[in-house]
């Protein structure tokens, strides 16, 4: 059996037992198609029962299971205003053809088309509990910083159209809440591309009445939980936006210092 369907197996609690299997295909040729490209051998066999895993394959796992949440709860997103925007869909597409290639692309496309024929058949309420089970499995799966970076991800596919409507941030702040997080992540993370004051101390999470030592203590909080070391495991890609995201948490502190005299 291949690594990709090892891991499909080893991972379908996130996935596979909430949605009853009905992506069970899709989603092991997706994650062959992933982790063939991070050169994993698709020829390897594994005692499912019995295999210790290596520390190679505790960083697929969770780059796997990092990018399996992100599909699904893509799904939730993408259709929170009702909708299925091309810009929203293309922002998943791109993301996983620049990191893994065309055949990637095409299986995560799948995948979230599936989803949304799932959201039809349960409906509403029954797919919401869908979502909420996946997110409660991630929670358990990846560390806060790995949330945080997911979430940060599921942001930007809200942004991908240029206006994020009312039903997608509460949609997120369900998604954040589900996960174990704040619902403030996502207040912090709607003002990263701010370059007003009043953007950079809502990237911080404060009000602009805060201490200076209040300030202080943010800041250093969310230093500590979005350094992109901590996502490192994750992949190169991962990293790179956390990098991004950091620079941007470090911009609006620098307006904030210097309209303080800091």
């Amino acid at each position: 059996m291949g690594l990709g369907k090892w891991i499909a197996g080893y991972l379908g609690w996130i996935v596979l037992g909430p949605l009853g299997g009905i992506l069970g295909f899709l989603l092991g040729s997706f994650l062959e198609s992933v982790s063939g490209s991070n050169g994993a051998s698709s020829s390897s066999t594994f005692d499912e029962a019995t295999y210790e895993r290596t520390e190679h394959n505790q960083q697929q796992g969770d780059r796997n299971s990092f990018l399996l949440s992100m599909l699904v709860m893509a799904a939730y997103v993408i259709k929170a205003d009702g909708r299925v925007m091309h810009s929203e869909m293309e922002f998943v597409r791109k993301f996983l053809n620049q990191n893994f290639g065309a055949v990637a692309e095409q299986q995560g496309n799948d995948v979230l088309l599936k989803l949304f024929d799932e959201e039809k058949r349960q409906g509403k309420a029954a797919f919401r509990r869908t979502i909420r089970q996946s997110c409660e499995e991630a929670a358990r799966f990846l560390d806060y910083s790995g949330r945080l970076q997911l979430l940060n991800f599921l942001v930007m596919i809200a942004q991908a159209d240029g206006r994020v409507d009312n039903s997608e941030i509460a949609a997120l702040k369900e998604l954040a809440q589900w996960m174990q997080m704040q619902a403030s992540e996502v207040d912090s993370m709607l003002h990263l591309k701010g370059d007003s004051l009043e953007d950079a101390y809502k990237v911080l999470g404060v009000s602009p009445d805060a201490t200076d030592d209040e300030l202080k203590k943010a800041y250093r909080r969310l230093a500590l939980e979005h350094h992109p070391d901590r996502v490192a495991k994750l992949g190169d890609d991962v990293r790179l936006a956390a990098e991004k995201k950091f620079q941007e948490i470090n911009a609006a502190k620098e307006r904030i210092w210097k309209a303080r005299g800091l």
